[in-house]
This record gives C-alpha cells, sequence and structure tokens, in this order.
C-alpha cells in the first residue's frame, strides 16, 4: 500500500465517524522525512463556539488594591466563574504591621512583602495583573479609568480603563492630615512600605548630621529630636522599635552623641493606646518613662516646620514650640480623593467614609463592594425596621407579641442586627426573653407594638463602627470571596436571615467580625496584648508569642522564612545601620 492511498482511506474513515473531532498523524520515511496528516471535521465549530459563548458570560471582576482586604479576595476567591483583573499601583502585598521593624532595620522590607503574581496564580482560571493607579470610578457606566506610572518611559499609552459587571473597591485610605500647616511637608509617614524605607534613610541621616565637625551642642541635640505625633499602635510602635534600634545599636557606632539623643511622643488624648485596655495603657506609659522616652499627652499640634513642631497644652492652654530633627506623622486615616469623586457621583458626598450595608455592598450601587479602610458598615438599626420586626413576629395578627412568638424570629433579628446580641452582653442579659420582663423583673406575658419599642429603644446604642485594621480588612475580603463563590447556589438556596422588610430570606448571612486579640509591642522584647475574653498579656512571653503569630500570619513560606531568619540576625548582629 503506497503513502497516498493509507492517507485517501485514514480520511474516509475519520469523515464516517463524526465524533472524531481532530487528528494528527506522523510517521517518518525510511528516508528520515516527516509526513503529517491532519483532518478536522465541521462539526467541531459548534464545540468550539459553545465554548466561546460560556467564557463571554463569565461575569467581570475588577478589583482595585492588593492590600490587606483585596490579597484576602483574590486568594479564596474561585476564578472559574468569573473574569478577573486587578488593578494596583504596587505589584506586591506587604505585611504592613511589621513597618515599623522596617524603620530600624530589624527586619528587612523585602521580607515582609511578597509578589502580587505570586499570590493570584490560580489552578482553575487566570487572574490579570496591571500595575497602575485607579483615577476615577464611573457607576453609572460601569467602568474604571486608570493610569499607569513608571519612572522610565513606556512606550505607548498609559492612561487606559475597564468595564466590569462587580466592582471591588480596596485601596486602603490615605494619612490624615487633619490640614495641619507643613505635615505634608516636613513630617514623615508609615503607611506604605516606601515610608518605612524613607524613614529608615532619615533617621540614620539624622545621626551622621549631628556627627558632623563644627556644630554646637544645641544643633546636635535638635538633630537628634526624634517626635511621634500620634500615641496609637503605630507610633507607640514606632517609638519604641526607635528606642531599642539606638539603645542597642546606634551609640556603638556614634559614641559622640549617644547622650544628646531624644525621642518624644505627642498624644492628643489623655493617655497612649487609649483604644486598649487601661491596664495596658497605664504600662505602656510606665515603661516608656523608665526607658526615656517622653510623653506628652493632651497636647494638639498646631504647626510644623522644618525646623520645629508648635502645638497647643490643653490643660493650660499654653501655645509651646519644640525644635526637632525628624518628626513621624501617624494620627489616623481619611478618605482617598477617587473614593470622595466616587462618594459624590453616588450621593454619599456629605459622609466622611463610603458606606455599605452588611454585605459589603456600596449603598446606592448594586454592583459595587468595598471594603478595609476605605469603607466602614453602616449598620442597620433595628428600631427602623421595629414595626416590620413586630408584625412579623405576630402569626395570629392580635396586636401583641407573646414569649414564643418572640422567640421565633429571635435567632434572624440576633443575625440581622448584632447590636442586640452586643446589648444583651452590655446589660449582663442572660437570654433575649429577659427582654420581655417588666421593670420588676417579672415576666410579661404578652406585650403590644409600644412595649416592644421600649424593650428595644437602646439596642442601636451598641452599633459601633470597626477600626479600621488589617484583621478587619483581612476578614471582610475572606467573607466577599465566599460570598462571590456562593453566588449562584445561593440564588436558589439563600442561606441569611429572613427580610423583616419585603419576604423571603436574605441570600447570605451579613458579615460579622471576629475580634482575634490585638498585639502592641513596647520595646526592650516585651509587649502587651488584648486577647479575646477581655485576656490582658503584658512582658517577654507576649513579646514571643507576638513572634509566633506575626509569622504564621504570613501569606507564604518564603517570607516566612524571611522574616524568622531577620529576626535571628538581628539577635546575633544586631541591626545594620547602613544607609541605603
Amino acid at each position: 500500500m503506497t503513502i497516498m492511498s493509507f492517507i485517501n482511506r485514514a480520511s474516509r474513515a475519520l469523515h464516517g465517524n463524526p465524533a472524531s473531532s481532530k487528528l494528527l498523524v506522523l510517521f517518518t520515511l525510511s528516508s528520515g522525512g516527516l509526513v503529517a496528516y491532519a483532518d478536522s471535521q465541521s462539526e467541531t465549530a459548534a464545540p468550539a463556539a459553545e465554548l466561546n459563548q460560556n467564557e463571554c458570560k463569565k461575569k467581570r471582576v475588577v478589583v482595585l488594591g492588593t492590600g490587606w482586604a483585596g490579597t484576602s479576595f483574590l486568594k479564596d476567591l474561585d476564578v472559574s466563574s468569573y473574569d478577573v483583573q486587578v488593578v494596583s499601583p504596587r505589584n506586591y502585598f506587604a505585611f504592613t504591621p511589621l513597618l515599623p521593624s522596617v524603620t530600624c532595620g530589624t527586619v528587612e522590607a523585602r521580607s515582609i512583602v511578597e509578589p502580587v503574581r505570586n499570590i493570584i496564580k490560580k489552578r482553575n482560571g487566570e487572574i490579570q495583573f496591571f500595575e497602575a493607579e485607579c483615577v476615577k470610578i464611573d457607576a453609572a457606566k460601569n467602568k474604571v479609568f486608570c493610569k499607569s506610572h513608571f519612572e522610565n518611559n513606556v512606550i505607548g499609552a498609559e492612561d487606559f480603563s475597564l468595564e466590569y459587571d462587580y466592582l471591588v473597591v480596596a485601596i486602603g485610605a490615605q494619612v490624615n492630615t487633619f490640614n495641619t500647616p507643613g505635615v505634608m511637608e516636613n513630617c514623615h509617614f508609615l503607611k506604605e512600605l516606601e515610608d518605612a524605607q524613607k524613614l529608615r534613610r532619615s533617621v540614620i541621616d539624622c545621626f551622621e548630621k549631628a556627627s558632623i565637625p563644627g556644630l554646637t551642642e544645641e544643633e546636635r541635640r535638635t538633630n537628634l529630636h526624634f517626635v511621634v505625633v500620634g500615641g496609637g499602635p503605630t507610633g507607640v510602635e514606632f517609638a519604641a522599635e526607635l528606642h531599642d534600634f539606638i539603645q542597642e545599636d546606634l551609640v556603638n557606632v556614634y559614641p559622640m552623641v549617644k547622650d544628646l539623643v531624644k525621642i518624644t511622643l505627642i498624644q492628643s488624648g489623655d493617655h497612649i493606646l487609649n483604644m486598649f485596655d487601661e491596664r495596658i495603657s497605664t504600662f505602656a506609659e510606665k515603661k516608656f518613662q523608665r526607658d526615656c522616652i517622653e510623653v506628652q499627652t493632651g497636647c494638639r499640634v498646631l504647626s510644623v516646620s522644618d525646623k520645629e513642631i508648635t502645638m497647643k497644652v490643653k490643660s493650660k492652654g499654653e501655645v509651646t514650640s519644640i525644635p526637632h530633627g525628624l518628626v513621624v506623622w501617624s494620627t489616623g486615616i481619611s478618605t482617598r480623593p477617587v473614593v470622595k469623586d466616587f462618594m459624590e457621583q453616588i450621593g454619599q458626598a456629605n459622609r466622611r467614609v463610603l458606606a455599605t450595608n452588611e454585605w459589603l455592598r456600596v449603598k446606592e450601587c448594586e454592583n459595587v463592594y468595598a471594603l478595609g479602610d476605605c469603607a466602614t458598615i453602616d449598620q442597620r438599626k433595628i428600631m427602623e425596621d421595629i414595626a416590620s420586626i413586630f408584625k412579623a413576629a405576630d402569626k395570629d395578627n392580635s396586636g401583641t407579641l407573646t414569649v414564643q412568638e418572640f422567640q421565633d424570629v429571635v435567632d434572624d433579628i440576633l443575625v440581622r442586627y448584632p447590636q442586640l446580641e452586643l446589648y444583651l452582653k452590655n446589660m449582663r442579659l442572660r437570654d433575649v426573653k429577659d427582654l420581655m420582663k417588666d421593670p420588676e423583673g417579672k415576666d410579661i406575658k404578652e406585650v403590644d407594638i409600644e412595649g416592644f419599642k421600649l424593650a428595644l429603644a437602646q439596642v442601636d446604642s451598641q452599633a459601633k463602627s470597626l477600626p479600621a485594621t488589617a484583621q478587619v480588612a483581612a476578614q471582610q475580603g475572606a467573607y466577599l470571596s465566599r460570598c462571590f463563590n456562593r453566588r449562584e447556589h445561593c440564588k436558589d438556596n439563600p442561606e441569611g436571615p429572613r427580610r423583616f422588610v419585603g419576604s423571603g430570606r436574605h441570600a447570605f448571612v451579613p458579615f460579622r467580625y471576629k475580634h482575634l486579640g490585638q498585639f502592641a509591642p513596647l520595646g526592650g522584647e516585651q509587649a502587651a496584648a488584648e486577647l479575646p475574653g477581655d485576656w490582658v498579656s503584658i512582658g517577654r512571653s507576649t513579646q514571643w508569642l507576638w513572634y509566633s503569630v506575626y509569622a504564621s500570619k504570613q501569606v507564604s513560606w518564603r517570607t516566612r522564612v524571611l522574616l524568622v531568619s531577620d529576626w535571628t540576625r538581628r539577635f546575633v548582629f544586631g541591626r545594620d545601620s547602613s544607609r541605603i
């Protein structure tokens, strides 16, 4: 049989079998050449077209930001159901709680960052990443406008736009200067990794400038006066890290100026770490006093120049100025301009922060979600729905509620309005039935609408905004990814509480933050921790707990190993004082 007759027979066999989609036959000739025959059926066009249609049906999800909220959302998202695009001006995720350690060389910058492209690798889909900044969100057209920023000239356009079916806004917040004159020009911040690297170089510069010959002692003292504005966790941890850096390492490198260094912490409130338990705040103040870190509470900064900082002492009403060599501003956060513009579009211009509902969906926007520091959850008040709750519970339409009728809906109330659970806890009520009692503590068999309102009148006072922390952002990202993964399933099988306004049930359970505790490193291998269950831990053992928790929370084994090696290096060799 010749080669061509074999090919002809194979072709007829293939055409007689419609199940065959494509066949490639390769064989070698005696001369070493290669002959190939390929045949495909017209029927293959239909499956290919169906595949393309399925791909087109994927909803487009655009994620803005690669911080705690955005990264947590991307890690758990099932991208086989979505076409996901990520936009961020930074192509890495930074473990921001360790930024104070970067400022003093305790930890190297690359040890706390993980490339975004490593994080978004998926087996069942693909996520596209664009290193650019979102400059505008067009809610009406479901489109975001972005601009790339590169130091070197890039061929082609820098501006582009992306359309979305769902938008996840997780771009964080910016430093809040409270419009204080001179802050932006003369202060350092500790919000981004670049801030920590710049601050590290500036600390070394202060010591180098103080070592130059010809300076008076007063000039040397001014160069070595480090002022920290803000007595929250970031400011306190930086002050503690800086103190350790100076006392353990820099005094050995710069012995001629070791007695001229001063650290001052300025706090507008009455105590530092006022969001922690009072025992932690008191311990921190006493430890700083022993370490000769001056803590000035009740002071409001009025202005900052390149040479001095002016503040008002609230208790005396006096205005004083102190010279400085370096100022670190750590007083809170504010909304970014792109989010402010978006808020004006959707009717939230009068709010300070972008508002979402309990499912993290932006109010007045059906397909936009906001996570992390850029948004706050506007918890619905129970008194807004009190009439609907009463009507839903009053099954016999008698105009009164029995204890049993109230208990039939109380589980849905607790899920929908978490402030009720906090109210019961703070009032030391063991059960919701205790709400159905008279002032003398006796059980009430039935209650009308007015009595029902009176019983729940103080519940909404327990509604609180969540703190702008990495822990909150990470939990929100994980929650939203679960909602996206189960979106189709929950359309027909809702998992949330009943709708008191309307009918049916909510598709998902509302977001519920679970506080896992918080740390405050205080230097000298001592730390304080506020743990679940109102536990407070202070001392060296807490510092080792801090080491273990922060190592375990790293996003990859690579950063985990680098972090532990940095800590080990610091114990053995000390911190590096090079200006690089």
